[in-house]
């Protein structure tokens, strides 16, 4: 049996303009296999809030469910987030994409009021009581400052998106990248990634910066 620390990597779909952001999902798992962490894969089994055409940009009139598109970057090892248990893992981390701020809540549409998917919220939840650290990426902070309520994160430099991150009870940290923010009381880690200008290598740098974040958290 492994020892290797097992970090939960919840993804949100496939593709940037309604699931989870590829680079930002690829980059952490390479993050977590060369700081010798164990990624293990969930993502909510409900349909996505809609299905956008990547090439141009227009809604598809068509339907797709998170868990089945998120399977393809987790290469059909991922599980379902309602089979969720904190206690065997040792840390979490969402990377963004819209689908962090669409499938699993609402706040692309919603705002700061957003409902959050009920199976992401209660993992978010347990994570927390259970003291174990929870990292996110671009916009995904947004998604822990709605379920935590406080708390300081970062999505980098936009005004009208930290307005609503602190609207929710959190407070916004501006930064730019190789930026972390580390809440230690609350035990979360947050970086910018493509919320900022960004080169594959910045999102790299990023999710590794919070992936050793949240290693370090676990002391």
């Amino acid at each position: 049996m492994s020892n290797k620390p097992k970090i939960a990597v919840v993804l949100s779909g496939c593709g940037v303009q309604d699931g989870a952001e590829i680079h930002e999902a690829v980059m952490t798992l390479l993050a977590l296999d060369r700081l010798g962490a164990e990624a293990v894969c969930f993502a909510p089994d409900v349909p996505q809030r809609d299905v956008i055409n990547h090439l141009t940009g227009e809604s598809m009139a068509e339907s797709r469910n998170v868990l089945v598109e998120a399977a393809r970057i987790a290469r059909g090892a991922i599980t379902s987030l309602a089979d969720f248990k904190a206690a065997a893992v040792d840390a979490m981390i969402f990377p963004g994409g819209f689908g962090a701020a669409k499938n699993l809540c609402a706040f692309a549409v919603e705002g700061p009021g957003c409902a959050v998917e009920p199976t992401v919220e209660a993992a978010i939840r347990s994570m927390h009581a259970a003291g174990k650290p929870i990292g996110a990426l671009c916009i995904a902070p947004a998604l822990l400052a709605r379920v935590l309520g406080r708390g300081s994160v970062t999505i980098g430099q936009d005004a009208e998106t930290a307005r609503a991150v602190e609207a929710m009870g959190a407070r916004h940290c501006p930064t730019h990248h190789g930026e972390v923010v580390v809440d230690h009381e609350l035990r979360i880690a947050t970086a910018p990634c493509y919320m900022l200008e960004s080169t594959l290598s910045e999102i790299a740098a990023d999710a590794e910066a919070v992936v050793r974040a949240l290693l370090s958290l676990r002391a």
